[in-house]
């Protein structure tokens, strides 16, 4: 695993070995912290790389620090002024992997989220595909139950809430298939393990609602934009019931690290006619384009290095 030779770490840069915690840290203990998935992508005919979306990716982040209570003085711009210098600072020239980090960082016992010193941290990693078949992935509906935002903030990335996804993606991957679909409480289809979905059905693209206990995806709002905007679908979010999916023309998951990954097959019968379709592979082409900084009309989504 190629990682960054620095990190932030409890506010500075210091070389990666010395960004450690100790094994008594509340967040480690408990997992009291939250997380968020960024990523920047290399453009060689440029020479530059492009951090895509870093205001909404730390908007969400500090969304999810105040569902726990976390106190900090950083705001949007001053995450991503140190992630730039993070960047800088390893003269990254190839597509990576950030994670930014708040944790509880007090050392001892006890369950709580109040009274506790709140820190921040950020590594950064070489990154390419999160599933490697992200053109054809056979997916499984889950015997685990997505967890509900009544029991832990499913719209916050809390660390220990990715239990729930471990388990889900394991399982799946252990009996042969690329990945899973979710179900929340109501027996609707959330998300996948890790990432949010789309079918899309007598041509219009759904994506579960955000009340759907799904985590509100930076990926997923971006194909919404460019759905409408670029190819003139009628996007409609609402509940997706379970066997929906089995008679959709296209599905597919989105992610930071996922990006956009085709399905086309659920528990072995065939999406569509079971090949990656039309839609998805326009989004997919015009998305890639994006991420680099090859799309004029969208490069207010980046931020150059």
């Amino acid at each position: 695993m190629d990682l960054s030779k620095h990190a932030f770490f409890e506010g500075k840069i210091v070389p990666l070995s010395e960004a450690n915690i100790n094994i008594a840290t509340h967040g480690f203990l408990y997992g009291t912290s939250i997380f968020g998935g960024m990523r920047s992508y290399w453009n060689e005919e440029k020479k530059r790389l492009f951090v895509f979306r870093p205001y909404d990716h730390f908007r969400r982040l500090l969304h999810s620090a105040k569902m726990m209570s976390m106190r900090t003085e950083y705001d949007e711009e001053s995450l991503i002024d140190l992630t730039l210098e993070l960047l800088r600072t390893d003269n990254w020239q190839r597509d990576i992997y950030m994670r930014p980090t708040f944790y509880k960082a007090d050392l001892g016992i006890g369950v709580k989220l109040h009274d506790l010193k709140d820190e921040f941290c950020m590594f950064v990693m070489a990154f390419d595909k999160y599933v490697p078949n992200d053109t054809n992935a056979h997916v499984t509906v889950s015997s685990w139950r997505r967890i509900d935002d009544n029991v832990i903030p499913a719209r916050g990335k809390v660390a220990g809430a990715y239990v729930n996804s471990a388990l889900i993606k394991t399982d799946a991957n252990r009996s042969g298939f690329d990945e899973a679909l979710v179900l929340d409480n109501n027996g609707h289809v959330s998300e996948g393990s890790a990432m949010n979905i789309f079918m899309l059905r007598d041509g219009v693209l759904v994506p579960p609602p955000v009340t759907d206990n799904i985590l509100e995806g930076i990926t997923r709002k971006s194909i919404i934009e460019l759905a409408r905007n670029e190819l003139g679908l009628e996007v409609l979010e609402r509940s997706i019931d379970r066997t929906e999916v089995f008679i959709a023309e296209e599905m597919f998951m989105t992610g930071t690290a996922a990006q956009i990954t085709t399905v086309t097959k659920v528990d072995h019968r065939p999406i569509g006619a079971g090949v990656m379709g039309p839609v998805v592979t326009k989004l997919r082409i015009l998305y890639e384009d994006i991420l680099r900084g090859k799309n004029r009309n969208y490069e207010h989504w980046n931020v150059a290095v």
